[in-house]
């Protein structure tokens, strides 16, 4: 265990970036390093430098707020994210309200990805200077949980109150090998398609609830592709095309493998598989497309970045499967596009299969070192379990949060004074109700960070960019893999 440990410590930051170079800004399938300061809505710009002696020698200004009761029982929490430091003063001030008995004061501090996760795995490691909660990004939580509970406190307890409305495949993502609950998440991230209804309706001389409803017939991918040819052939441009492929991501091969059921990483007990069957059929029908000008590669890799973003202005693709936390892409980075876009369930290979899978994400753990253990867990999973929690969540960070109690509730879900409500033509959680029984898990584990370094620096390449055949590119992938398990 020792050995593994210090091999991790000595890789965080090489993994990061590479996990930050396969999703980038998006939390995508990766788990990367950028995906939770963007997927979360927010920006890690907080650090500064300033002149601290007389060679003018620069240091980051490490972002720390403390909110609540001084005379509470203290609470140390680190995070990567400021907006989610402030998630937490936010719910620390309800909490002493709703418990003046048990009144908490809470420091966040805000430390750059990379430096926080390798703080808290020394930590962890060296048996003291851990905070008593701390987030940890989905695709650093195999690193962490590594040590379960004589590193982490199991949340099972603290979080039963809310399990029998909570999303038990985001709750699955943040379980151990031993089967209990290590993290609290903050959203569902699940996969959805978005559709540019406005310039779709001009190409084809259609009206926007014709569109719509053509969409909505949507069921397959078979479905998907003939629905786009129509559009590609009414617009007949250069340079336009219905959707774009990822070649520094692997959100496609996601949802293939939940549709399908399967899972590369082969799970906790498992082998990584890469040549799945899910994932053949995938790729062979990306490359068809290319082929035949239904789609491009999208520039820079995928569209979470500012040449997609720009890409997307441009109106070169009109559709797209992402998950829901991308909204905050679009008020963010296009507010432009306010009332052109329409968001729809993920088409399937063949019906009757589930057509989401769970993307992205932060789980927030409670670690052995604390002092208030029980306080700690309890408060954490009614920061973000509760409905209280989950308002917040919605209001302030963005996110589809795993409460689903909330989705079907007409206050929350159609408030239209929420932002996301709206931009989109349609209520997005009306999308997210009709699909929570069909949302999958792929898990995260230790050797994700090797199938993902493989898949967005070679292989996606290989087959997207420069026509390999599928089954010798993933057979030159599942090599690599073999080496690493």
């Amino acid at each position: 265990m020792k050995k593994k440990v210090l091999a991790t410590l000595l890789s965080v930051a090489m993994v990061s970036s590479v996990l930050a170079g396969c999703g980038s800004s998006d939390s995508s399938s990766t788990g990367d390093a950028a995906a939770e300061t963007t997927d979360d809505a927010a920006t890690d710009d907080a650090a500064a430098e300033e002149s601290t002696d007389e060679a003018a020698a620069e240091e980051e200004e490490i972002p720390t707020s403390t909110f609540g009761d001084p005379n509470g029982t203290h609470l140390e929490m680190w995070t990567f994210v400021e907006l989610h430091g402030q998630h937490y003063g936010n719910m620390v001030e309800l909490w002493n309200e709703q418990n003046p008995d048990r009144t908490i004061e809470i420091t966040c501090t805000t430390y750059p990805y990379s430096d926080m996760h390798t703080k808290l795995l020394t930590s962890l490691t060296a048996g003291t200077g851990a905070p008593d909660i701390c987030d940890v990004e989905i695709g650093q939580y195999p690193n962490v949980v590594a040590g379960l509970d004589t590193w982490l406190v199991p949340l099972d307890d603290y979080a039963a109150p809310y399990m029998d409305t909570m999303v038990q495949a985001r709750m699955d993502v943040y379980a151990g090998s031993d089967g209990h609950y290590y993290g609290a998440p903050y959203h569902v991230g699940a996969f959805v398609m978005y559709y540019n209804v406005a310039a779709m309706s001009e190409a084809m001389g259609l009206t926007q609830d014709e569109v719509i409803a053509k969409i909505d017939s949507v069921v397959t991918w078979d479905d998907y592709a003939a629905l786009g040819q129509e559009y590609v052939d009414a617009i007949a441009t250069e340079g336009k095309y219905w959707t774009s492929v990822d070649t520094g991501g692997v959100d496609w091969q996601w949802i293939a493998m939940a549709e399908y059921g399967e899972d590369w990483t082969g799970g906790f007990d498992g082998t990584a598989n890469v040549q799945l069957d899910s994932v053949k059929t995938m790729l062979t029908m990306e490359q068809d497309w290319l082929n035949t000008g239904l789609a491009e590669v999208s520039p820079d890799g995928h569209v979470d970045l500012e040449a997609g973003f720009q890409n997307i202005l441009d109106h070169n693709i009109v559709s797209f499967p992402k998950a829901m936390w991308y909204m905050s892409r679009f008020t963010n980075y296009m507010p432009e596009e306010s009332g052109n876009w329409y968001i729809a369930k993920c088409p399937v290979f063949e019906e009757g299969q589930i057509c989401s899978v769970g993307v992205g994400g932060t789980g927030t753990v409670v670690t052995q070192q604390s002092a208030n253990q029980e306080l700690a867990a309890e408060f954490l999973c009614w920061a973000k379990m509760s409905e209280e929690g989950e308002q917040l969540i919605w209001d302030n960070l963005g996110f589809d949060v795993c409460n689903t109690a909330l989705w079907n509730d007409d206050a929350f879900a159609h408030d239209d004074s929420n932002q996301y409500n709206q931009f989109f033509i349609n209520y997005p959680y009306d999308v997210l109700y009709e699909i929570k029984d069909d949302i999958g898990t792929i898990y995260t584990v230790a050797i994700s960070p090797t199938i993902n370094e493989q898949m967005c620096n070679v292989t996606l390449n290989d087959i997207l960019e420069n026509g390999m055949d599928v089954d010798e590119a993933l057979q030159a992938a599942q090599d690599v893999v073999d080496l690493e398990q």
